[in-house]
């Protein structure tokens, strides 16, 4: 039986995490978020890929490529969630199930950051728990992979 693999792929700005704006985001690092996707997922016998750029190019080609060898998508596209049309377009036409995350509630901030086009294309959105976004997004991508009724 194939191992399940999960890209994990966060966007611009997200290496600053733990020293970037603080009241909104936490001080976890990016470096502890995937230290702790890795471990989730091996209790959900599940494998984690993750990828971080600031660079939207980077991202689209990175996408480009999952499809032949991950099930799935967990994404904090950052900034490019309110910007890309691109992105969105990638992920759906890669067509594998996608769950977006957020570590603040963005419908809570800036107007500009109530809208998402990745959203539309996604089979679910977590935002708002910080850090445990990410591990929820996971769990919840697994459930969606073994039993997508």
């Amino acid at each position: 039986m194939r191992t399940t693999t999960i890209a994990v792929i966060h966007g611009p700005n997200l290496r600053l995490l733990g020293r970037r704006e603080v009241h909104v985001y936490g001080d976890t690092t990016l470096a502890q978020i995937d230290e702790r996707l890795a471990a989730s997922a091996a209790e959900l016998d599940v494998s984690v890929e993750t990828f971080q750029s600031n660079h939207e190019g980077a991202i689209l080609d990175h996408i480009e490529g999952l499809a032949e060898r991950v099930q799935g998508i967990l994404i904090n596209p950052g900034a490019l969630t309110h910007t890309s049309i691109a992105l969105r377009d990638a992920l759906a036409g890669v067509a594998l199930p996608v769950v977006e995350v957020h570590l603040s509630n963005t419908a809570a901030r800036e107007r500009f950051r109530r809208h998402s086009y990745v959203a539309g294309v996604a089979v679910g959105v977590v935002a708002g728990f910080g850090a445990r976004s990410y591990l929820l997004g996971l769990r919840a991508l697994v459930d969606h992979l073994r039993d997508p009724g």
